[in-house]
């Protein structure tokens, strides 16, 4: 059963190392100059014009969950050990992790971005990368490998891994349709790179004295121009089963559509407050090629039709017996290569931001505001509320310090933003690293990045 769990999460993997649906650094929602905050809401438009250093504009890197370094990875007797350790106390452990443990990365770059005013309201041209990745483990995951081989029943139902990579080319617009109402639309080409699901649908295991009775059900579906499984044939069987991938270099695996749509309100009876709201990513991608690796429906296997005889030239010897249990229980986690199942369409991770901003009267360059955050992906969403103070004393710099709660925890976030006459620097995190090993490596699974240099005209 580990060896399923492990081609599970193994094939989702194949996009770690360009895993991204990232948006933009969400502490910089309420900060008037800076320069990428049409992509939070897209009905907001900037003072001026701009365009990016290529490839620098905007570098968004992030990682979100809610099991951490510390939660798998022990001190004992002064050195470091992993949670599986014996003496790493095993309620302790599971009662240290949530009952679905989420982790989330995301990288966006954008290679080119341009904003400038006209048709009647500001205008943006982006061309950049995503990619995004994501695992959802059950603590019964947790407590299978901790407790290993012993009397109790597991039902491991919710383990899944999903990538996505892809590039895009968007066109935004905004403008004012009254003294109070703002509206904006961004319009997405996207182009696919390539998809993972991978989901372990039904793992069942009842393990007793006398009998065990494990039951799997899983399957991988890959969308990669280029990509084949590899597959190897168990002797014993003669079943065919994949045992890697090959791709024959990365190409284009798909096209979709996507909009991101944003509306601003600023009451006339409430001159202190503005009203704010976007959803975002709202599209998908068809694939041109489906690859299926599956068990082929549920398998099962129990123990309880073996009875062993000491004799070893029985034909149910010990031997015998072990060898036709370990042939059994192999159906379990051997997925079959089912090829090119055709086309097949993935919707992005939706996400909706919902802010309120509140100018504080007596020192009007400091406002405050609320802003939540929901992502909507099926096991994989998450949402977010963000309370933040921001401030501009000066014509060139503001900035944002912000406290978030929700689905990952509590997280204190912060942007600074200089914008000078023709040049323009940001650098912000909405979760701000904490402690970290001696490599370096953050305790915490919730870290984020953003910087860009940019050249207002």
């Amino acid at each position: 059963m580990k060896t399923i769990l492990k081609y599970t999460l193994a094939a989702a993997a194949l996009f770690a190392s360009v895993a991204a649906s990232a948006q933009n650094t969400r502490s910089g929602y309420f900060v008037d100059d800076y320069t990428y905050r049409f992509q939070l809401n897209p009905a907001y438009g900037n003072s001026r014009g701009f365009v990016s250093m290529p490839a620098l504009g905007n570098i968004n890197v992030g990682v979100n969950g809610n099991l951490h370094l510390n939660d798998v990875l022990y001190n004992i007797n002064g050195k470091t050990t992993t949670f599986m350790n014996p003496m790493v106390n095993t309620t302790d452990f599971l009662n240290s992790i949530e009952n679905v443990s989420k982790l989330n990365t995301a990288v966006k770059l954008d290679i080119l971005s341009v904003g400038f005013k006209a048709f009647g309201g500001y205008n943006t041209i982006n061309i950049g990368v995503r990619s995004d990745f994501g695992v959802h483990l059950p603590k019964s995951f947790f407590s299978l490998l901790k407790e290993g081989v012993s009397n109790q029943t597991y039902a491991i139902d919710d383990l899944a891994a999903r990538g996505m990579a892809y590039a895009q080319v968007a066109l935004g617009h905004s403008r004012n349709i009254t003294k109070e109402w703002r509206v904006g639309l961004t319009a997405k080409v996207l182009v696919g790179g390539g998809n993972v699901d991978a989901r372990l649908h039904d793992a069942h295991l009842t393990l007793g004295h006398d009998a065990w009775t494990v039951t799997s059900d899983a399957e991988i579906n890959a969308s990669m121009k280029g990509l084949e499984y590899k597959t190897k044939v168990n002797d014993r069987t003669g079943h065919r089963y994949v045992n890697g991938v090959d791709i024959d270099g990365p190409g284009v695996g798909g096209f979709g559509f996507a909009v991101d749509l944003g509306v601003v309100y600023k009451p006339v009876y409430l001159p202190d407050w503005t009203f704010s709201a976007a959803v975002l990513d709202l599209g998908g991608i068809s694939w041109s090629n489906n690859m299926l690796a599956t068990t082929d429906g549920p398998k099962t296997f129990t123990t309880d039709e073996y009875v062993f005889n000491v004799d070893d030239n029985a034909p149910n010897s010990f031997d015998n017996e072990f060898d036709r249990i370990r042939d059994k229980f192999s159906a379990l986690y051997e997925l079959e290569n089912k090829g090119d199942q055709g086309s097949r369409s993935t919707m992005l991770a939706t996400t909706f931001n919902i802010g309120a901003e509140y100018t504080f009267p007596l020192y009007r360059p400091l406002t405050f505001g609320l802003l939540n955050t929901t992502r909507i992906y099926g096991a994989y969403s998450w949402t977010d509320f963000r309370l933040s103070a921001n401030v501009a004393p000066v014509k060139c710099f503001d900035a944002s310090a912000n406290v978030a709660l929700g689905t990952f925890g509590f997280g204190f976030g912060w942007l600074i933003n200089l914008h000078v006459p023709g040049f323009n620097l940001f650098a912000g995190m909405d979760h701000t690293i904490g402690k970290v090993t001696k490599q370096f490596v953050p305790l915490s699974s919730n870290a984020s990045f953003n910087f860009g240099i940019n050249f207002p005209f």
